[in-house]
């Protein structure tokens, strides 16, 4: 380009300076509106080329001028785009770091610039919960739902979002929300775990305990189940069935319902065990030994003793005794048994048989590998008690305070 210009600059000079050195440089006369113009061809030719030199050197200049105009609108543009967007990762990061309040400021700051509202609010309001401030919590969840529809929500974000909102509302009680939410999606219920165990806990929080069974069967199936929330709200369910019967009919209804179960759903302990409590709770004793004292007399789980000694067994004294006889044909082969121990212990106490329930904690303390349990230390303290002796009852009371 330098040069370009140099080699012309020279031209025009050269044609600038040779009619001065020649008599006989030559004219043109342009006629123009009346006007007439007269020039040397030299000159002419000079005006010309410096004419066409100032074009080319303003359409370089216009066209870089462009380019630098366009780049710099673009980041002019863009800029609060960028800075959003850096904001935005500041706001995961600090989420992620345990820092809530940081976190909720800046998802907040750069949901709409950033174009990342779903993701941006659902953590905005995640973070204002673990701060325990419903209303902003609130305020982003409202926000969401005024900016996108729920089928817009999962093609972009997918069902985890839909999980997060769900779980949002049930937190903050907000379940008449929760429900149409989860109605929107039911189709995904059979095909995500998460939205399954979400539409279970709504189902126990609304009391709609039949459709809580159905679901549960359906969580059965499911591979990635947690067996520990599926038990717990199994016997959550069962246990509300139960009792409604009986309160609400009789007791004929609920041999009725027990009846109509499957053997498998009866074999299951949450579901035993709920049955046998509403029994013992309403002094119905008689069939709990044909429910019990089959895999009492066998290999029983931990799990299985453990429930057996929250029972309440009071009104079953009979049924107690025979309990407590399986319990002692166990002790006979292995005398040493923190299992048998533990269930000998509580089922003598609820049987009344204090002085047996002593013996029976004192060996267990004294057994290696016993783990100290506040529960075995209370009962035991009760069955002290029972028989006045308060300072050994207190010495084991102690224990748990310390």
């Amino acid at each position: 380009m330098i040069r370009f210009i140099i080699i012309t600059l020279l031209v025009l000079s050269v044609i600038a300076i040779t009619p001065m050195l020649i008599s006989e440089p030559g004219y043109i006369a342009i006629a123009m509106g009346g006007k007439i113009i007269e020039m040397t061809v030299y000159t002419a030719i000079f005006w010309l080329g410096f004419s066409f030199l100032i074009l080319f050197v303003s359409f370089r200049l216009l066209r870089g001028s462009y380019k630098l105009s366009f780049g710099g609108w673009r980041k002019i543009i863009f800029a609060n785009h960028r800075r959003a967007l850096k904001d935005f990762n500041k706001g995961i990061a600090a989420y992620v770091l345990g820092d809530y309040q940081k976190a909720e400021h800046l998802l907040a700051k750069s949901a709409e610039p950033a174009n990342q509202q779903q993701t941006a609010y659902l953590l905005a309001a995640s973070a204002a919960e673990k701060q325990n401030l419903r209303p902003n919590t609130q305020h982003y969840l409202a926000l969401l739902e005024h900016h996108n529809t729920d089928q817009y929500i999962v093609k972009t974000a997918g069902i985890e979002s839909v999980i997060v909102k769900i779980q949002l509302l049930i937190n903050h009680e907000e379940y008449a929300q929760a429900r149409l939410v989860i109605d929107e999606y039911h189709k995904h219920i059979g095909h995500d775990t998460r939205l399954l165990q979400l539409e279970i806990d709504l189902c126990l929080i609304e009391e709609r305990y039949e459709a809580a069974v159905q679901n549960l069967a359906l969580a059965r199936k499911q591979k990635d189940f947690d067996q520990y929330k599926l038990e717990k709200s199994e016997n959550i369910a069962f246990t509300a069935i139960f009792n409604k019967l009986i309160r609400k009919h009789d007791q004929q209804a609920l041999v009725d319902y027990w009846q109509k179960l499957t053997k498998k759903i009866k074999q299951r302990e949450a579901v035993l065990f709920a049955y046998c409590r509403i029994l013992a709770e309403n002094g119905i004793v008689a069939p709990l030994e044909k429910l019990l004292l089959p895999t009492l007399k066998k290999e029983a789980s931990d799990n299985f003793i453990k429930q057996l000694t929250e029972l309440p067994l009071a009104k079953a004294t009979n049924q107690t005794e025979i309990f407590i006889a399986a319990v002692q044909k166990h002790l006979h082969v292995n005398q040493h048994s923190i299992k048998w121990l533990t269930c000998l212990g509580h089922l003598a106490l609820a049987a009344g048989q204090w002085q047996m329930s002593e013996k029976a904690f004192h060996s267990l303390f004294t057994v290696e590998g016993y783990l100290t349990n506040n529960d075995d230390l209370k009962a035991c303290a009760l069955a002290l008690s029972k028989q006045s002796k308060y300072h050994q009852a207190n010495e084991l009371l102690q224990q748990i305070l310390n």
